[in-house]
């Protein structure tokens, strides 16, 4: 198997059955996810704690219909099949990182689980074919869409002066998905897995054009291979984050951008200038990556750097006492 295309099953081969199951299983895990919001919130902002608990009542109330309907069209078993089980399916953010970030990003998660959840139902009405159950899976979108509005209202009371504008949150998390995340995880790639073979190559040979050669050769092929995986992966239809061309392109040109900012000193005809050059950019590039992920991904900037420039500083080191040796 090629690594990082998933085994998982497709959307359109689940049977209607396996639908109505997916989306029984959604609205548990919803509702128990509104819940913990409910009693994390409940000591500072009660008001709102309860409009959580009511989201998680409805989330309750969808379940049963669902349940009902697969009661009668196919019977007392349903099928176990969670979102993990299908490929390019939403996933939730664990509560646990979610609890610190404060009351608002709890309210744009809510909306997202929303938004998210509402795009399945519409999905799944469009590959059903029973009319009892298109119905109850359009009238569950139409709920969900509601549920964003109601969602919204979260800052009202506590965040008003803070709130952001709704479409610049969307097309903010959309940039986020489709073009920031595998853009990070493509140029994370091309900047520290092309270390080792070309500080290897450096040292074993000290030919500068050999070297060019190797990085060239390693950051182009990290490229196409990442960008086809991104692509592969996901087709964006549930999950949210966009065009799989876009997200390959992305991580692919940023995998191979990783690579050759290291390579391309060594264009230089003196070994140690063009090391000392290469090592200098190597340098910049693992401190680029930790801003990107403190600015976009929220990740503290001092143990992103800590993890990248760790990572980076020990795939170095193996790649020059390879070479050295």
């Amino acid at each position: 198997m090629i690594p990082g295309v998933s085994s998982r099953r497709r959307f359109s081969d689940l049977s209607e059955q396996e639908i109505l199951a997916l989306a029984i299983s959604s609205e548990e895990d919803d509702g128990r996810i509104y819940r913990s919001y409910a009693e994390m919130l409940r000591p500072d902002y009660p008001d709102t704690a309860k409009i959580f608990d009511g989201m998680a009542a409805e989330e309750d109330g969808h379940r049963q219909r669902l349940i009902e309907l697969h009661q009668k069209r196919f019977g007392e078993v349903i099928p176990l099949i969670r979102r993990e089980h299908v490929a390019g399916f939403y996933a939730r953010r664990p509560v646990w990182l979610i609890e610190n970030l404060g009351i608002e990003r709890i309210r744009a998660e809510a909306e997202a689980m929303e938004r998210d959840a509402e795009a399945f139902y519409l999905k799944a009405a469009q590959n059903t074919t029973d009319a009892g159950t298109r119905k109850l899976l359009g009238d569950l979108a139409a709920a969900e869409a509601g549920h964003q509005d109601r969602a919204g209202e979260l800052s009202e009371a506590h965040l008003s002066e803070d709130a952001k504008d709704a479409e610049e949150r969307t097309a903010k998390r959309q940039f986020v998905l489709t073009w920031v995340q595998p853009g990070l995880a493509g140029l994370m790639d091309g900047s520290v897995s092309t270390l080792a073979p070309i500080f290897a190559t450096a040292f074993a040979t000290q030919d500068t054009w050999t070297t060019f050669l190797v990085g060239l050769a390693a950051s182009v092929g990290a490229g196409i291979s990442m960008g086809f995986t991104e692509a592969a992966s996901d087709d964006g239809e549930l999950s949210g984050r966009g065009s799989p061309t876009k997200r390959g392109i992305a991580s692919g040109v940023m995998t191979t951008v990783g690579g050759l900012g290291h390579a391309l000193p060594y264009l230089i005809p003196d070994f140690w200038t063009a090391t000392v050059i290469a090592i200098a950019v190597v340098f910049v590039e693992l401190w680029a990556i930790a801003w990107i992920q403190n600015k976009y991904m929220e990740t503290p900037f001092f143990r992103a750097a800590f993890q990248v420039v760790l990572g980076g500083a020990l795939v170095f080191a193996a790649g020059v006492l390879i070479g050295s040796g």
